[in-house]
This record gives C-alpha cells, sequence and structure tokens, in this order.
C-alpha cells in the first residue's frame, strides 16, 4: 500500500506511458483528450451543425474510456490514495505564489482562492476561469490537439507539427508564469 500512496518516479511512470504508446501505435490508434470534446460534441448533436463535427464518432469509443478512467483514476488517487492534500513544491515557488495572494499554496493541488467554490462569487475569478478556457480551447482546436496529445502521442511518432506545437507550448508556459501571471495576480 505504501508504494500506492507516494508518487511514482520517472522510471516506472515513463516506461508504463511508453508502453501504452507502444500498444496504442501496435493497434493504429492516436492518443490526446482534446480529441474526446469532438467525440462528446458528435453525439449531443453537433454534427447536425457544423461539418467539422460529421465523423463516425463510434470508432473514438475507446478513447471515451480512456477520458473516463482517467476522471475514475484521479478521484481515486486524490480521494482515497493521497494520505495528505499537501503538494510537495519548493518553498521559494510557495512564497511566490503567497505573495500574489494565493495563501493555499502548497497546501492544496489547485489554488482554492482560484478553483474553490468561494472563487463563483468572484468575477475576476470567473472571467480568468471563462477566458482561459476558450483560450486553451481555441489553441487545442488551431493546433490540432492538446499537450498530451502532441507532448506524448505526436512526440513518440515523430512527428515535426507535435515538435513545434510542443515548443510553442512551452514558450507560451514560460510567458503566461514570467509575464503575464504577475500582472493578472
Amino acid at each position: 500500500m505504501e508504494l500506492i500512496l507516494q508518487p511514482w518516479p520517472w522510471y516506472v511512470s515513463g516506461p508504463l506511458i511508453a508502453l501504452v504508446l507502444f500498444l496504442l501505435l501496435f493497434v493504429g490508434k492516436n492518443f490526446g483528450m482534446s480529441s474526446n470534446l469532438r467525440t462528446l460534441c458528435t453525439i449531443c448533436g453537433a454534427d447536425k451543425k457544423s461539418d467539422f463535427f460529421k465523423f463516425n464518432w463510434k470508432s473514438q469509443k475507446w478513447n471515451l474510456v480512456v477520458m473516463i478512467g482517467a476522471i475514475i483514476g484521479g478521484f481515486i488517487g486524490a480521494n482515497f490514495l493521497t494520505e495528505s492534500t499537501a503538494v510537495a513544491i519548493n518553498p521559494e515557488t510557495v512564497e511566490q505564489l503567497q505573495e500574489l495572494g494565493f495563501s493555499s499554496a502548497g497546501n492544496a493541488y489547485l489554488p482554492t482562492e482560484l478553483y474553490g467554490l468561494e472563487a463563483l462569487t468572484d468575477i475576476k475569478s470567473i472571467l480568468i476561469l471563462a477566458i482561459g478556457g476558450l483560450l486553451v480551447g481555441f489553441g487545442t482546436r488551431y493546433a490540432g490537439g492538446c499537450t498530451s496529445g502532441h507532448a506524448i502521442s505526436g512526440l513518440s511518432n515523430l512527428q515535426l507539427p507535435s515538435l513545434i506545437a510542443v515548443i510553442g507550448f512551452f514558450i507560451g508556459g514560460l510567458f503566461m508564469i514570467h509575464v503575464l501571471y504577475p500582472l493578472i495576480f
């Protein structure tokens, strides 16, 4: 039980991810979480409004199972396999986040100031989440996939567009955390 209650080192989780990708490649599938959004929209009838959603969604049922498994696994991990809610991050990072107004930094997986229920009463938090969601959705569609699809599946397939997208993800992340984040908070 002790093995399950702690983070797994890279030399365990990395080969497991590689094994899953090898099995997906072997059966001719590509991994990516954002493709599930297209599938869900098609199931809900978006194919009647836009040609983008006109495809055989039943061929993507396997990926919906992956998405449901990620949700269930995250719930089990957060509620039953975690000894504490503290996150082991650098003390300097905790100090910087607390200076920006995130007093829950280092004590929670997500900052409760932004993701807690009380944040739904704050217009700034709602705007940040809505604008962030729109930008992520647009970026995912524009880039032809999400970070997991490009960084894990695309790079393992040696796809140049995925390498370009991953470099863009890193540059965007660095710009966000070092330039925009302090301005917003």
